[in-house]
């Protein structure tokens, strides 16, 4: 979301539209019209609206990660040896190039990023491993929890 825009700037019916959206992307504007009570043409002009101001990021489907070979959920914390801010950045984006790594958070606390990784198998995660964490002298340590089951996985926002 761009720093300008904020809930502020959303009344009802964007709100609506956005937690339609979130449940399926999918949905006919038409059909988003009447559970809104607006026309098409405006849930069309409010949802390009929303895009372009950076409300509405990214419109796709959740896969099953086992059904497409990625039944390995990893998630990782990393310390690094440096948070200067060059070096932070180079960091930055190398996790966002790896297509391993779903999500990556940089944090404050006792660790510097922690990362959702999905892989096939320990093989895969070992060459990530290799590739991005022992071959960088800025690493200091990392941390792996191999998760048992995927109990709940969202980005459907309460709003």
């Amino acid at each position: 979301m761009k720093p300008e825009t904020t809930s502020k700037s959303l009344d009802a019916f964007d709100l609506a539209i956005l937690d339609i959206l979130q449940a399926d992307c999918t949905l006919p504007h038409r059909l988003i019209g009447e559970r809104v009570n607006l026309s098409t043409a405006s849930v069309q002009r409010r949802i390009r609206r929303m895009e372009r101001d950076g409300v509405i990021v990214l419109q796709s489907a959740q896969i099953d990660p086992g059904a497409v070979g990625l039944p390995l959920t990893i998630i990782v914390d990393v310390t690094l040896k440096s948070e200067a801010a060059g070096r932070t950045d180079e960091i930055k984006k190398a996790f966002r190039e790896a297509p391993e790594i779903q999500q990556c958070y940089y944090v404050t606390g006792e660790v510097d990023f922690v990362l959702i990784v999905m892989v096939g198998d320990m093989a895969e995660y070992e060459a990530l491993t290799q590739r991005l964490f022992f071959s960088n002298e800025n690493i200091e340590k990392f941390r792996t929890f191999v998760t048992m089951d995927r109990t709940k996985t969202s980005m459907r926002l309460s709003i």
